[in-house]
């Protein structure tokens, strides 16, 4: 089996940061100097979206070809990285992950909370998660406008099509970021922005042709790569080869030189296919179980040999998250950490820290908490509720929110933790719920659930030995361990856990409870990628998180709901285009609505096509 790595196979010029987080952008990759890369000039084939895979085609003719192709394939290697925090052609990178992750999605789903709202190197101000800041709420944007900055020229230049082979692996990556922004934003100008269209007015695509679009590219991206197997020459597959090892390698050892079939590629765009059949389960059954068995008679990915993701490791430099932590700009989700937990999870004993300041009890603490006056430094895991009002500065000494718990950065640094793109434990939870909703997925439920678990630890395979050591008694855990959260702090009341599951599988339970177990795991195994967390959330309710708060500063679709646990009104379901550009906001009111559905909003509580609110089974 084969390791999967995309990565930059070249010296990196890599920029020193602070010791704050300045986030000195509006989108990553939108300021320009003389250090950035810059698009090539593009000699338009028209055919973005065709591969024409049969054609014939000279190992002259694919060498010559890959010369003309440098630059737009350096470029289009900048749109692979800017969609998890690359910015200006180098390696993913702190200030722009967060802008993607750390001050959004994360939160929406609770790994994270932001501890202060003060972001004066950015001059905006973020009142609270849901908080309609115009200064972060657009940033998740900012992977699909590297794929389609980046990326979108590649397709549209006449060389590609004498490289075919190239050509479907950039689509599938191109449609890889579209899917993730269409399920953050809802409609997009899809296909103009796939044909390179620069200038308003754009066209809006609702989602479901978004899906239905990319879909058709997959397949013949696939077909492509199958063709390739037996139909072209050694000397043609080395001169690829030679472009895999210059731009995105994969392969056993990412200097090696012994890989030359299309595997891997191809079973990511059937994870992602399956990806995509999973996610409109609720408004298209038929054809989302077609897609999910065409894509598992193929080939997906549930090894671990075969994940692909992008190493920052190789770059020389350590995983986003590293540096946020030591902003202290992302502390742990409190309903995270209470599931971690209270099903005694392998992460509880490595990968966060406690405390890191002694905590007071609050004047201001709310009626009925049991907190104490006062609590020890490094004596407690807590998290900070999602929507509170957070303090003021990044010092933990003066905003005792920034000393709740956080990742254990030095761990974080040491394990080379990758930013995955499709990890094999979320392809075999995609395949127990396909397999619960009776699909043949060529296996069980509990198999594909119990394999999920195993493969879920996000560091990399060298340093999961803690995580395998423990991970046994963890798929034995019968019952949780109903430990309550309460604030050290006491601003806000104590709660019961919301858990009420367990870890191991029990063919007697009901479908919903074995939908519950398998969307908790999912949830856990894709920390601290939270886009695909997002989609469950929304689409299935699962997992049962605490209520979020502070949703008076939302745009006033997100309804308080039950004060006890998280409901479908109590979630905020899309992110709002919030366009300040008189012609963004012209297109919007003329396509871009009427594709969100009739009577839409550009609201936090508009729901997209595949969130469709009715029963999961």
């Amino acid at each position: 089996m084969k390791n999967s790595k995309i990565f930059v196979y070249a010296a990196l010029a890599l920029t020193a940061f602070g010791m704050q987080s300045c986030l000195d952008y509006d989108t990553p990759g939108d300021e320009f100097n003389a250090n950035q890369t810059i698009v090539p000039p593009v000699i338009s084939s028209g055919k973005a979206d065709i591969i024409d895979y049969e054609k014939e085609i000279s190992d002259e003719g694919v060498e010559e070809a890959i010369m003309a192709l440098d630059d737009n394939l350096r470029t289009a290697l900048t749109g692979v990285y800017g969609m998890r925090g690359g910015k200006e052609g180098g390696a993913p990178e702190a200030h722009a992950y967060q802008f993607c992750y750390t001050l959004g999605p994360d939160n929406y789903v609770q790994y994270f909370c932001v501890p202060h709202y003060d972001f004066p190197y950015s001059n905006f101000t973020l009142r609270s998660t849901y908080d309609l800041c115009k200064g972060s709420i657009g940033g998740p944007g900012g992977g699909f406008d590297a794929a389609k900055k980046y990326i979108a020229p590649l397709l549209n230049t006449e060389k590609i099509d004498s490289v075919p082979e190239l050509k479907a692996i950039f689509l599938t990556l191109f449609n890889y970021s579209a899917i993730e922004n269409t399920d953050l934003f809802g409609p997009m100008p899809y296909n103009e922005f796939k044909a390179l269209r620069e200038e308003s007015p754009y066209k809006y695509n609702d989602v479901r042709t978004i899906y239905y679009n990319v879909k058709k590219n997959l397949d013949d991206a696939i077909a492509c790569l199958k063709y390739y197997e037996n139909h072209r020459s050694e000397a043609y597959k080395e001169q690829v080869l030679n472009v895999m090892m210059g731009y995105l390698t994969i392969c056993d050892n990412p200097f090696g030189r012994d890989w030359k079939d299309m595997g891997t590629w191809i079973r990511f765009a059937n994870s992602l296919k399956l990806r995509m059949a999973i996610h409109m389960a609720g408004v298209e059954p038929t054809d989302a179980k077609k897609w999910a068995e065409e894509a598992v008679a193929d080939g997906v990915i549930t090894s671990q040999e075969d994940e692909v993701a992008i190493y920052p490791s190789f770059a020389g430099v350590a995983h986003p998250l590293v540096e946020i932590t030591g902003w202290h700009d992302a502390v742990m989700g409190a309903s995270f950490i209470n599931m971690l937990q209270n099903l005694d999870h392998p992460y509880m004993k490595y990968l966060f820290n406690k405390n890191s300041v002694g905590l007071a009890k609050s004047p201001q603490a709310v009626e009925g908490s049991t907190c104490p006056e006062s609590t020890e430094a490094n004596t407690v895991y807590v998290g900070m509720r999602n929507g509170v009002a957070p303090g003021e500065g990044q010092a933990a000494a003066n905003n005792p929110y920034c000393g709740y718990s956080e990742l254990n950065k030095e761990y974080l640094a040491m394990c080379q933790a990758p930013l995955y793109l499709m990890k094999s434990s979320e392809v075999c939870f995609l395949l127990a719920e396909g397999a619960l909703r009776d699909w043949n997925m060529g296996g069980t439920a509990q198999q594909f659930y119990e394999q999920g678990i195993r493969n879920a630890a996000f560091e990399s395979r060298d340093y999961m030995s803690k995580y395998n050591d423990l991970v046994n008694d963890y798929l034995n855990v019968e019952a949780p361990k109903n430990i309550p959260y309460v604030d050290p702090q006491g601003l806000t009341p104590d709660m019961p856990s919301v858990t009420k599951i367990g870890v191991k599988w029990n063919e007697g339970d009901s479908k919903e409870t074995k939908l519950e177990k398998i969307i908790t795991q999912k949830y856990i195994a894709s920390f601290p990628y939270s886009y695909e967390s997002w989609v469950d959330l929304r689409r299935v309710g699962y997992p049962k998180l605490f209520p979020i708060l502070g949703v008076a500063d939302s745009d006033g679709t997100i309804q308080a709901g039950d004060p006890w646990v998280q409901t479908k009104e109590n979630i905020m379901r899309r992110i709002p285009w919030a366009a300040d550009d008189p012609q963004i906001k012209a297109d919007i009111e003329d396509t871009g609505l009427p594709a969100l559905g009739e009577g839409a909003s550009d609201t936090q509580g508009q729901h997209l096509w595949w969130d469709n609110g009715a029963s999961n089974f």
